[in-house]
């Protein structure tokens, strides 16, 4: 039976990760599926905490295990390192901030097989492990923080994107490898050729990933910063592929920062800067008030400082890589 499986490859595109390596490495290697079917490539970007010494550590000499190091650092680059060395016919990522289920793989498998789909993949389901690092999770799975199916969804069917996944190895020579070029939204983007190719993306809620999301405000904002700049890349690359939920964080922005300076002149300009404030305090309010009621009450008064911290770092990130990018635009010329 164990014969009949296809082998899988798991990549693991890694970097600083030494405080959460332990737990995602070994729920990989404690996998159902048939170890002799299974090898995880952990890809490293230049770890400076101990990365890779938590890894030899869990491994052993496990010989499932093999290190290729990242000079780029990008998990682009790391992914693509690790598809062109892996051996299985099956490329699943596991990123080192995620804990999958025992039977991860499996399901991977199962579900690239049942639905004919070119990517499957799960819902992100984040959990922190501090009172801040909590709150940030329950933002993550509050629309209001992260508008996106993949993770607020527990309903299986065929999706724009999902998080992390399975591939068979067959769909990058067809579609190519991930975008280097970009700083974020690698993953978003690849699934986007997928899908312009007349391939399908599927999202299967019993595909389990615990993800792990930043601990501080600091890393938060540094994180949704640079997913801001790769979110401009994207629709610079491919303006069809834009949603409006793409687009709120960026207006937002747009809206605030010009409106502080001219409402000081204007009195119109002062009321529609305050009606705008005011509006995105309700709502965070309501949204605030949802995600305490959902995880845990004492969120409550962490929530609308954590949403405002994603809103405001994604639509500073957007604003600014679109400026560099006119500005790299006009240096060519």
């Amino acid at each position: 039976m164990a014969e009949s499986l296809p082998t899988v490859t798991v990549i693991m595109p890694v970097f600083n990760a030494a405080a959460t390596i332990d737990r995602a490495l070994g729920a990989v290697l404690a996998q159902d599926y048939p170890p002799d079917r299974l090898e995880v490539l952990v890809v490293d970007g230049g770890s400076a905490d101990g990365t890779l010494d938590r890894v030899r550590a869990i491994a052993g000499d496990d010989p499932r295990v093999r290190v290729l190091h990242n000079p780029a650092r990008q998990q682009a680059h790391g992914l693509n390192l690790g598809i062109a060395a892996a051996r299985g016919t099956i490329i699943v990522r596991v990123d080192g901030h995620a804990i999958v289920a025992p039977d991860y793989v499996r399901q991977c498998v199962h579900y690239l097989d049942a639905t004919g789909a070119e990517h499957v993949g799960g819902p992100q389901r984040a959990t922190g492990h501090t009172p801040l690092g909590r709150a940030i999770a329950a933002a993550y799975r509050s629309p209001f923080g992260v508008p996106s199916r993949f993770t607020t969804s527990a309903r299986a069917g065929f999706a724009d994107t999902v998080y992390l996944g399975a591939w068979p190895r067959a769909v990058f020579a067809r579609v190519g490898g991930f975008n280097t070029d970009l700083v974020a939204n690698e993953d978003y983007e690849h699934n986007y050729r997928i899908r312009q190719a007349g391939g399908r993306v599927y999202l299967a809620p019993d595909i389990r990933a615990e993800y792990i999301p930043r601990q501080t405000l600091g890393a938060l904002a540094r994180q949704f910063f640079r997913y801001g700049r790769g979110k401009c890349q994207m629709l610079l690359l491919y303006p069809r592929s834009a949603r409006p939920r793409h687009l709120v964080a960026p207006a937002f922005v747009a809206a605030l920062i010009p409106g502080a300076p001219l409402a000081r002149f204007s009195r119109t300009a002062a009321r529609l800067w305050g009606a705008l404030l005011a509006a995105y305090g309700l709502a965070s309010a309501v949204a605030s008030l949802d995600a305490a009621r959902r995880s845990e009450p004492g969120h409550l008064p962490r929530l609308p400082l954590v949403f405002a911290t994603m809103h405001l770092a994604w639509g500073a990130g957007f604003w600014v890589e679109c400026g560099r990018q006119v500005v790299a635009g006009i240096l060519r010329r």
